[in-house]
C-alpha cells in the first residue's frame, strides 16, 4: 500500500515537472522567431519568474531573483517618485563646505533610516525637515524613501503638497480613493507642506502659507489617521513647528509629537544654505 502511494506521488511530481518543462520549451520556441520579443526583461528565466535547474541529479524549479527586482520596480512605480528623484541618495548629498546645520540634517536623516525598523510602530516614528528652501530637505527625505523601498520592500507614497492638492481638486471623483491611499500606505512622504508664497513689502518679506480651510481639513484627516494608527510620515516644509501650529493647532501638535525625535529646523543665511544660490555666491 505504501509502495503504491510513493509511486503515485512520484508520478504526480514527474507529471508536474514535465508540464513545467513543456511550458518552458513552448515559451522559448514560440518567442524565438518573434522580433517583438527578441529581448527579455530577465534573460535568465525569459520572464517566466523561474527556471529548471539540476541539483544533485534532480531537476527542480527555481524562483528567479528577478522577482525581487520586479517587486521593487512595482513599489517604485506606485510611489509616484519620478525617475529623476530616484537618483537622490545619501551618497550624493553634499555636506562639504556647508553650514553645520546641513550636516546635522544629513545625520538626522541617516539616523532615522537606521532606526526605522525599531521605531516604526511607536508614536515618534516620523521625521520632519523644516525651514530654509534649497537646503536639501527633499533630497534627504527622498533618499530615505528610496532606501525604504529598495532595501526594505516598504511601500512609500510621495505627495508633493501643491501639485498633489491641485490634482485632488481636478480629479474630485477619486478624492476618497487617493486620500485612503495616503492614509493606509506604509510610509507617506509629504513634500513642501503648506508651501508659502513670499511677498516683499515696505515692512519686509512676508511669508503666507498656502493653507485653505479645505486643504487643512484634508491634511488633518490624513495626519490624524496616521497618528492614531502609528503610521510613519516624512515631512518637508518651509514652515517651522510654531508656524504649523499657527495654521492648525491640532494638526501642528500631532506632527510635532510624531516627529519630535527626528526634527530639524534649518535657519540661517540663505545665501549659504540654499544650494540653488551657489552660482550667485561663486559668481
Amino acid at each position: 500500500m505504501e509502495t503504491h502511494k510513493t509511486q503515485s506521488t512520484d508520478a504526480a511530481m514527474a507529471a508536474i515537472l514535465k508540464k513545467l518543462q513543456e511550458r518552458s520549451a513552448q515559451f522559448s520556441a514560440g518567442s524565438a522567431g518573434s522580433e517583438e520579443k527578441a529581448e527579455y526583461e530577465c534573460p535568465k528565466c525569459k520572464d517566466q519568474l523561474g527556471y529548471i535547474e539540476n541539483k544533485d541529479g534532480y531537476e527542480v524549479w527555481v524562483r528567479c531573483k528577478c522577482i525581487e527586482r520586479r517587486r521593487i520596480r512595482k513599489l517604485m512605480n506606485s510611489s509616484d517618485i519620478t525617475a529623476e528623484f530616484e537618483k537622490l541618495k545619501f551618497k550624493n548629498f553634499i555636506t562639504e563646505g556647508k553650514p553645520a546645520v546641513v550636516k546635522d540634517t544629513y545625520d538626522t536623516a541617516v539616523e532615522y533610516y537606521k532606526d526605522f525598523d525599531s521605531i516604526r510602530g511607536t508614536r515618534s516614528n516620523s521625521i520632519a525637515l523644516l525651514g530654509q528652501p534649497g537646503s536639501g530637505k527633499t533630497h534627504l527625505l527622498t533618499a530615505i524613501s528610496n532606501k525604504l523601498i529598495k532595501s526594505k520592500n516598504i511601500a512609500v507614497q510621495y505627495f508633493p503638497y501643491v501639485e498633489g492638492f491641485n490634482d485632488l481638486k481636478d480629479d474630485f471623483d477619486k478624492l476618497e480613493e487617493k486620500l485612503n491611499r495616503m492614509k493606509e500606505v506604509e510610509v507617506l512622504f509629504i513634500d513642501d507642506l503648506f508651501k508659502p508664497v513670499y511677498t516683499n513689502t515696505k515692512e519686509g518679506r512676508i511669508k503666507k502659507p498656502r493653507a485653505t480651510d479645505w486643504q487643512v481639513e484634508q491634511t488633518y484627516s490624513v495626519i490624524n489617521y496616521r497618528y492614531l494608527n502609528h503610521k510613519p510620515v516624512l515631512i518637508s516644509s518651509e514652515l517651522d513647528i510654531e508656524e504649523l501650529v499657527d495654521i492648525d493647532e491640532a494638526l501642528g501638535t500631532r506632527i510635532y509629537e510624531m516627529c519630535a525625535d527626528y526634527c530639524v529646523i534649518i535657519k540661517g543665511d540663505r545665501m549659504l544654505l540654499n544650494h540653488r544660490l551657489a552660482g550667485l555666491r561663486n559668481g
